[in-house]
């Protein structure tokens, strides 16, 4: 059986699993399993709800060790404060919406609050419970708290629930909460990013990030485009908020939400975007480029709507600016901005993303392939390739696109100027 002392990418790191009661307990113990076979030291700590869906044994059967649930157990060896001083991070796994509530407000009347309470590294929640439950203004509100003291919400997914019904607030799978602890505790010589979220690292920070797919006009109803949603850089716009940044989101034409905490910067074209740029990026201390900006224009556009009877358009093309390429020229050599690029690649993802990071001149280039299915355009998740200027690389796997925000940013934070 794999456990501590186990080699890969948690390899050395002790992880204090949270289980909490809804139907989804029975998920935390595939979730052990693959914190052990990453090499990580873990301890369950139960709630009274959680041991009415899943009985302790299992989880001592997996980690060779007895299962907390009361502050009382242990109390010379002061349980409910070593445990939390002593772990890496903290997963609450899943988490209902009345745990949420708890660590909100800061309760703590039981050991999973108390050692919560006690811990100051990454505190990572998948909540899980009935759409009802997760869109009351309430619950948005505990998220909100929880978010800005820096903790990462992972989830909830999309699918069946509890009594046959289904929609938002089925808890994440194991290993979507896997890779965003490999993004944040993950050690250093297996790959991975080692960012300690537990206070925030944006905090005191201002982020500039592009999103969406620009539109070229033809006619004053036609344009040149491409299937970017705008998903993922407002995934990153989100998540960089909750870490405490100060955000300006540049967006194309996009119907998604703007996120909490967000300035929102709505643009069109290829020069409107890279005329938003220029006016903020001095401001910014990183710049995250994920827009998917067209590379060419018609030379003009056409006064009037273009008629089926006058034939094929005759279009000549023209470059539109490099913004990414402008924003690293612009910087010169001084350290900030940082800036992250993305590459919408198909082929040899890691050549030709490869090129493009040298060719650019960023800290840091995000690269997924466009062709594979149910990822990149228009999905809620992806797959990426995170390339370093410094030869790091760090591959995330398929996702929700907020994992993979947290992911980026973390590689970003790596680069910002006096960061260990």
């Amino acid at each position: 059986m794999s456990g501590p002392g186990t080699s890969g990418p948690l390899s050395g790191r002790r992880v204090v699993v949270g289980v909490t009661g809804g139907i989804a307990a029975y998920k935390a113990a595939l979730l052990v399993r693959a914190l052990l076979a990453d090499g990580a030291d873990v301890e369950v700590v139960m709630s009274r709800g959680a041991r009415a869906f899943i009985g302790p044994v299992t989880f001592e059967g997996l980690t060779g060790r007895p299962v907390r649930s009361e502050v009382w157990e242990d109390v010379p060896d002061g349980t409910h404060v070593t445990l939390g001083r002593a772990a890496d991070a903290i997963v609450v796994y899943p988490a209902t919406a009345h745990t949420l509530a708890r660590l909100a407000v800061g309760l703590a009347d039981d050991l999973l609050t108390t050692t919560a309470l006690a811990h100051d590294g990454p505190l990572v929640l998948a909540p899980a419970m009935h759409s009802e439950m997760w869109a009351h203004p309430a619950t948005a509100a505990n998220i909100a708290v929880l978010r800005e003291r820096g903790a990462t919400v992972v989830g909830p997914a999309t699918g069946p629930l509890m009594g046959g019904d289904a929609g938002v607030g089925r808890v994440v799978d194991p290993d979507e909460v896997l890779t965003v602890l490999r993004a944040f505790v993950g050690a250093d010589d297996a790959g991975m990013i080692s960012v300690d979220t537990g206070a925030a690292p944006l905090a005191g920070l201002t982020l500039l990030v592009t999103a969406g797919g620009t539109r070229e006009a033809i006619d004053p109803v036609r344009f040149l485009g491409n299937r970017s949603s705008g998903r993922m850089g407002f995934a990153i716009a989100e998540a960089a908020a909750a870490q405490g940044a100060a955000v300006v989101l540049v967006t194309a034409p996009s119907e998604l939400p703007t996120p909490t905490g967000v300035r929102r910067i709505d643009v069109v074209s290829a020069r409107d975007m890279d005329a938003a740029v220029r006016a903020h990026e001095s401001d910014a201390d990183a710049v995250v480029m994920a827009a998917a900006v067209a590379d060419f224009r018609p030379a003009e556009a056409l006064p009037g709507k273009w008629r089926r009877t006058d034939g094929p358009p005759q279009l000549q093309l023209v470059a539109n600016p490099d913004i990414l390429a402008g924003v690293v020229a612009r910087r010169g050599a001084r350290p900030r901005p940082v800036v992250v690029g993305f590459a919408a690649q198909t082929g040899d993802l890691e050549a030709s993303a490869g090129e493009k990071l040298a060719a650019k001149g960023v800290e840091v280039l995000v690269a997924n392939d466009v062709a594979a299915p149910g990822i990149g355009f228009e999905h809620d998740e992806n797959a990426v390739l995170i390339l370093h200027r410094d030869g790091r690389r760090h591959e995330v796997p398929r996702s929700s696109k907020r994992v993979v925000a947290e992911a980026v940013l973390a590689a970003l934070v790596a680069h910002l100027p006096g960061s260990a």
